[in-house]
């Protein structure tokens, strides 16, 4: 999946959000899209580095601690 096949499935994701709202005031959109894409993001990055986090940072192009604060946040550790 290209960056641009991601980007697309974000879009069809929002525009069904917006659908389904049926009327309704969208609200904290922002934190809802980094919270759907995060968590399986560092799910999948973590198992493709064999569960080593310094690895896992490297390649998500974070500071170790700040994937450990992420981890925690999603309750991954």
């Amino acid at each position: 999946m290209s960056q641009h096949d991601l980007g697309k499935c974000v879009i069809n994701a929002l525009e069904q959000y917006f659908r389904d709202l049926d009327g309704e005031k969208p609200a904290a959109i922002y934190d809802m899209v980094l919270r759907s894409v995060e968590k399986p993001m560092l799910e999948v990055v973590l198992a493709k580095a064999g569960d080593n986090q310094t690895l896992a940072a490297e390649m998500l192009g974070i500071n170790r601690n700040t994937l450990r604060k992420k981890l925690t946040e999603h309750q991954l550790l």
